[in-house]
């Protein structure tokens, strides 16, 4: 039988429907779009209130990012090939797992086609100009915008991104 955390009352299987319920999209309904250069980006869930949200990129060499500071932390999966900061000697490899904490500065340059990353991102990129000035800002609700503009663009329609 299951208890409550403090052992004393029994969970009872009525309670279950106050439970939250897990969310599914399937990889074929969310599409990639194409954002210059063979560059493909896909939503796939965002949190405008909380200005989170995660994606998967496919980037093709030579890409460079413009260099950026980040208001809130970022984790990045690489799932293949590899990529690099401008301003460190890390190098990500595919399998490697990336943290970024808040108010890291970086330039983001890939180093082989196809290289494909999820991020999960909290908080905005600031995207800074050649004198260190805030150029744009990237912020969670923007990027959404953005993307649906393309899947629209692009054929794909509006597609299901899981927006909490």
């Amino acid at each position: 039988m299951l208890t409550s955390p403090d052992g004393d009352r029994p969970i009872r299987r009525e309670w279950v429907h106050w439970a939250p319920t897990a969310v599914q999209i399937g990889g074929d309904d969310l599409p990639f779009v194409d954002i210059g250069g063979g560059n493909l980006l896909r939503m796939l869930q965002v949190f405008p209130c909380d200005n989170i949200w995660i994606t998967d990129n496919v980037s093709q060499a030579g890409f460079e990012s413009p260099m950026q500071i980040h208001t809130g932390s970022v984790w990045g999966n690489t799932f293949s090939e590899s990529w690099m900061d401008l301003e460190s000697e890390f190098m990500n490899w595919a399998g490697s797992f990336r943290f970024e904490p808040a108010s890291s500065v970086h330039t983001l340059q890939i180093l082989e086609n196809d290289t494909r990353v999820r991020w999960h991102i909290h908080g905005s990129n600031l995207n800074l100009d050649a004198e260190g000035g805030i150029a744009s800002i990237v912020f969670a609700k923007a990027r959404l915008d953005t993307n649906w503009q393309l899947c629209e663009e692009q054929g794909h329609g509006r597609p299901p991104v899981m927006v909490l």
